[in-house]
């Protein structure tokens, strides 16, 4: 009796004491897609009520994309890399939210240029998408038709430099960034739990593949190399597609 007593007694005092636990001590990290139509996908990584927005969409989604960060108390912006479909509404979402952003400093040239390093490509797809980014660059009818397209990036400057081990611990989710540079010099992604959100490192257009198009195609394949080794367990969410199974890419 007095044994089931001193049980009952430790049961009390316990849950008494749970509230005082921290919540995000009690939670892991969520990934939520946030599916831009044909644009890149962007994510809000959330947990015990703390969220981290990565990636920004393109314009005409940003209203929602507000909303949604909102509801889920976003403290940060993460940039995985400088391209505009990632960027866009990184300036608008930041002064909305009052929230900083964080981005790799190699990738700031592209902000202003797109062709501030090279864009190659060796399959037809890659070459697709090379040419439409390309041609956009042209003076004249070129530039014309990305104004129409609304690809300008709206001038930002980034107020955390990322690199690889960059913790997310003090905007209370527990993660950590990872460098996968290839697809631009300063491409990262974010590991939380079993979840790996890749920016462009790798790509689900069609199918599940390392990056179309690329700086360094030797670096990409270095990037893919080391997301397979962090083995099958890991649930990889793309820039753009959706989330598959790690495996060899």
């Amino acid at each position: 009796m007095k044994k089931t007593i001193s049980i009952l007694i430790c049961a009390i005092i316990l849950l008494s004491l749970s509230p005082l636990i921290p919540a995000s001590a009690e939670e892991t990290a969520t990934v939520e897609q946030i599916t831009c139509g044909m644009d890149a996908n962007c994510f809000i990584l959330s947990q015990g009520g703390s969220a981290v927005l990565i990636d920004t969409g393109t314009a005409k989604y940003r209203d929602s994309i507000l909303q949604r960060c909102r509801e889920k108390n976003v403290g940060l912006i993460l940039i995985t890399h400088g391209h505009y479909d990632h960027v866009q509404n990184a300036a608008f979402l930041a002064g909305a939210l009052g929230v900083p952003i964080a981005m790799h400093p190699a990738d700031i040239p592209l902000l202003t240029d797109i062709m501030a390093e090279p864009i190659l490509a060796h399959k037809l797809l890659g070459k697709l998408l090379r040419w439409a980014i390309v041609l956009q660059q042209k003076p004249g009818l070129g530039k014309l038709l990305s104004r129409a397209l609304n690809n300008e990036i709206p001038p930002f400057a980034p107020d955390i430099e990322l690199y690889d081990g960059f913790s997310l611990s003090p905007y209370g989710v527990d993660a950590t960034v990872i460098a996968l540079p290839g697809h631009t010099r300063g491409s990262v992604g974010v590991v939380a739990g079993s979840d790996l959100l890749v920016g462009d490192a790798l790509m689900n257009i069609l199918r599940p593949s390392e990056a179309l198009h690329y700086l360094d195609k030797a670096a990409v394949e270095n990037s893919a190399a080391k997301i397979t080794a962090l083995g099958e367990d890991i649930t990889i969410w793309f820039g753009h597609g959706g989330p598959v199974g790690n495996r060899a890419f």
